[in-house]
């Protein structure tokens, strides 16, 4: 059962994480693998070889697995837990996450721009709307997100700030983005779940100073 109460599809992949002791969906949790050097290694794509260790994408369970040995434990030996587990995995989500956007624009699924997002959503191109944390209250309301698609949990992503929406489109800072559907939009929305959940916020926070609609 999900936390809200809802069964899960059953062909749906999960894990159990080593700190909290819960069955979550893969896309709510991070994967480790020890490297050749007994260092815990973040796997953000789930990608490397080895046998994986996995943990709920939230700083609390990060932490506590870091302070109490739970990736020793696991490993069943001795390992390396680098320092400040929890930021350098919060850095790494956040990277894949403008990654993925930036290769969504190169294929032409993703703008920037009050004026081009605001088209995408009238026109219902637009499967999810993406604005800065640290953006204008009064500007983002100006633009309401779209339902969401089948099978996607969500179509809002406010969990990036302004210079990091901006580096996927080569930009000082966008404010607002879309994506349209397909392509690499579910892979945007999983990875920037994981980052709402390890910034301790759903996505629709505001945050910071304001800034001028870009």
């Amino acid at each position: 059962m999900t936390r809200a109460g809802r069964r899960r599809e059953r062909d749906t992949p999960e894990r159990r994480c080593i700190a909290t002791g819960r069955t979550r969906p893969r896309s709510e949790l991070v994967r480790f693998v020890i490297g050749p050097d007994d260092s815990v290694v973040p796997d953000i794509p789930g990608k490397l070889p080895g046998r994986g260790i996995w943990v709920s994408a939230e700083r609390a369970a990060l932490e506590k697995a870091a302070r109490k040995g739970l990736f020793a434990r696991a490993a069943r030996r001795p390992v390396a837990v680098p320092e400040d587990l929890a930021g350098t995995v919060e850095t790494l989500v956040a990277q894949r996450v403008i990654e993925l956007i930036s290769l969504a624009r190169k294929g032409g699924r993703a703008v920037a721009g009050f004026e081009k997002v605001r088209g995408w959503l009238e026109d219902a191109t637009a499967t999810v709307l993406i604005q800065a944390r640290d953006g204008s209250a009064r500007g983002k309301t100006k633009l309401r997100p779209p339902d969401p698609a089948p099978g996607c949990a969500t179509s809002f992503v406010g969990c990036l700030n302004a210079s990091e929406i901006g580096l996927a489109f080569g930009r000082e800072h966008v404010i607002h983005a879309a994506l349209a559907a397909g392509g690499l939009t579910p892979r945007v929305i999983e990875d920037a779940t994981r980052l709402a959940a390890l910034r301790g916020h759903c996505g629709g926070a505001f945050a910071g100073k304001d800034l001028k609609d870009a």
